[in-house]
């Protein structure tokens, strides 16, 4: 348990897919002694970065899902959390975020800023998280750290300070100037853990110091001690340090470091930059809503001896049962504590409390105000909030974006039908973007998440992880029928068996009605049908919207009116007037011209103004109707009305067309009639359909 707070820091690593986030952290790992031995993400030893622990991550060389683990760097205690580059796994970044104090935003030199850079540091600014940035990859050919350093002010609006320029770039590059201490640190030794520092070099002196002058101008702005100390010339390192800290907290400054984390070069001074710059718990602002007083907003103090109150951020089916990743945010949590579920009001006892290092653990008595651990065999939700009861608050829960790509699963046979639905359970539970509904129409059982490399991954894992063998096909659409012209019905329903027989006849007429589903009218008069067969003459017709004769889809936008009827004293009954209605809507159904109908979607697409024209090109090729278009700064907002049918797959062909920067989200607007074209395919192939099962039988 931390007593010195001003010594903790809670830590993300956040950046665009494939910038170097996971072999940064194996770098930091390894110097802060935590790993002995470091390991590529696709090494060729087949043992795979620490962080990815998980057996498709180290097959694809990309993560996953995010990973805790922790070090000690110059008696400082660090928490780290390494996230997913890859938008699909956008929640995983979420999440941590939502908990994390700080983070470290990860950019490559060659590639600048990208498109998931745009989505972490929107994520960061949700909840006001203060970054500092590593440029990394200065040894790759292309590299221009200064480059990237204008894109992070001109594409992320941020205020970047470089308080490092590169000795050399591209294969030339040997280490960095420290704008501070104004001396040149090489890094030496086999993995670039001895620092050699030496004097400037000479080529380098005037740049060094213009870059040294724009440092201190920046960091001047919040500090007047640093301001009286330029005018006279006595800048210490100390007030440096306080300025630029004071900056970074408030969200106006992000200091900028470069290096080269696979070559071992720069990661040390990242480091240091992390204890000099990002904040400790108690400077962070936390709130909570207190549930005892109409929701009223509470803010959390860093103490340790104030009610408890902590956030179940990650949850994990590990080998001991759920392990659940927490944020203690006030108080203290200890081994054989109770615990309250602020959601539920279920109360627990703390079996076993636990310090995370990527999929290994390590087992501690207590955590307090400030800390991330893990609680074995706790069941709870992600986004539950625990106290220890003597305080009934809950705090927000993180941000989950709706899923935008949905695929049907279907189990290969009985024992995979267990094994699936065990998966489903367990995977919904730790991921709110992975999401499982059953069609009411088709019954099918439909998965729905961030993207097609999302839904592959969670398939692959109910494969090799539970042994289900399943099926997967697009989801079926919700088509609708209708019907276009008024047509008059009079039929008769007469059946004559030895006891008593049927008897039911109904005139009237059925009509389309767009305003409603469907509209029951009864207009006759007179008695020719007593009033207590009408509800069964209604029932009748409701029972015929349910499949229609064209696709055999539910019927909507229908009136039936009847006004006139004959009974007979004897045979007529509940049952012969429903049949009597379904007789009728048999016979006139095909002559009130039915046509399809299909669900059309509002969707919207958010990305860079540059690819506004790419974005209407995707939209209009899948039969879309643009609504209309907004510009706001580098920002465009696009809005469309697109069938269903058409936007499947629509996100890796956005994505691709759109260099992965632009996202779109989408939800149901109205039905709309299809176009002759399509109706015929969907006619041949239902009609084909129905002849098979016809055959099979």
């Amino acid at each position: 348990m931390f007593k010195d707070l001003s010594r903790l820091r809670n830590i993300g690593i956040s950046a665009h897919i494939d910038s170097g986030k996971t072999t940064l952290t194996e770098r930091i790992l390894f110097y802060t002694k935590r790993i002995h031995a470091i390991h590529d993400v696709r090494g060729k030893d087949g043992v795979g970065a620490k962080m990815d622990s998980m057996e498709l991550e180290r097959e694809r060389g990309i993560t996953i899902a995010s990973a805790a683990t922790h070090c000690e760097w110059k008696k400082h205690h660090i928490n780290i959390i390494d996230t997913p580059g890859h938008v699909d796994f956008t929640i995983e970044v979420e999440r941590s975020l939502r908990v994390l104090d700080s983070a470290i935003l990860v950019l490559c030199s060659v590639a600048g800023v990208q498109s998931q850079s745009l989505t972490v540091d929107r994520q960061m600014k949700r909840y006001s998280v203060p970054r500092i940035a590593f440029v990394n990859k200065c040894d790759r050919t292309g590299a221009n750290p200064y480059r990237v350093r204008d894109q992070l002010r001109e594409k992320l609006g941020h205020n970047p300070v470089m308080v490092q320029l590169p000795i050399g770039l591209e294969d030339r590059f040997e280490g960095v100037v420290d704008l501070i201490e104004m001396k040149a640190h090489y890094f030496r030794g086999d993995h670039g853990e001895q620092i050699e520092e030496a004097e400037i070099p000479a080529d380098m002196k005037e740049e060094a110091d213009s870059a040294r002058e724009a440092m201190l101008d920046a960091a001047s702005m919040f500090s007047d001690e640093l301001m009286e100390a330029m005018l006279e010339e006595n800048v210490t390192t100390e007030l440096v340090h306080q300025a630029l800290r004071k900056g970074t907290v408030e969200r106006k400054v992000t200091p900028v470091l470069i290096g080269s984390a696979y070559k071992n070069k720069g990661v040390q001074p990242l480091l240091d930059a992390v204890l000099h710059y990002l904040p400790d718990p108690s400077e962070v602002e936390n709130r909570a809503v207190d549930l005892d007083n109409d929701e009223a907003e509470v803010p959390l103090v860093t103490e340790f001896e104030k009610p408890l109150v902590a956030l179940a951020f990650k949850l994990e089916d590990g080998r001991y049962g759920q392990l659940t990743y927490v944020r203690v945010y006030q108080g203290t949590l200890q081994k054989d504590d109770t615990i309250w579920n602020a959601r539920t009001g279920k109360k627990t006892r703390v079996g076993r409390l636990a310090r995370m290092h990527a999929d290994e653990m390590e087992d501690i008595d207590s955590a307090a105000a400030g800390d991330i651990v893990a609680l074995f065999g706790i069941d709870c939700n992600s986004g539950d909030t625990f106290t220890d009861g003597k305080w009934n608050v809950s705090m927000t829960s993180m941000h989950v974006p709706r899923p935008v790509v949905s695929l049907s699963v279907k189990p290969k046979d009985n024992a995979s039908e267990t094994k699936m639905s065990k998966a489903l359970r367990r995977f919904t539970k730790e991921d709110p973007t992975f999401q499982v509904s059953v069609d009411p129409e088709s019954q099918e059982t439909i998965v729905q998440g961030m993207g097609e490399l999302h839904l592959e991954v969670y398939l692959e894992r109910m494969r090799r992880e539970y042994g289900a063998d399943i099926d997967t096909s697009p989801p079926q659409v919700a088509y609708r029928e209708t019907i276009t012209k008024k047509v008059d019905f009079d039929y008769l329903h007469k059946k004559q068996t030895g006891g008593s027989g049927q008897y039911g006849r109904v005139l009237g007429y059925i009509e389309p009605a767009e305003e409603v589903d469907f509209e029951f009218r009864d207009e006759t008069k007179g008695g020719v049908i007593p009033k207590t067969y009408i509800p069964s003459v209604e029932k009748g017709f409701r029972a015929c919207l349910d499949e229609g004769r064209v696709l055999g889809f539910p019927v909507v936008g229908v009136r039936a009116v009847v006004n006139d009827g004959a009974s007979h004293a004897v045979d007529s009954s509940d049952v012969a007037f429903q049949e009597a209605a379904k007789g009728a809507w048999k016979q006139v159904y095909d002559k009130a011209k039915p046509k399809i109908l299909e669900p059309c979607m509002r969707v919207v697409v958010e990305g860079p103004t540059e690819f506004s024209g790419s974005v209407m090109t995707t939209l209009m090729q899948r039969r879309g109707m643009i609504i209309g278009t907004q510009e706001d700064g580098l920002m465009a907002r696009t809005e469309a009305e697109v069938p269903l049918a058409e936007m499947f797959g629509y996100a890796g062909a956005l994505r691709s067309s759109t260099q992965g920067k632009a996202e779109f989200t989408m939800e149901f607007s109205r039905y709309l009639p299809v176009p002759d074209h399509v109706s015929e395919e969907l006619i041949e192939k239902y009609q084909e359909k129905a002849k098979s099962s016809a055959g099979k039988k």
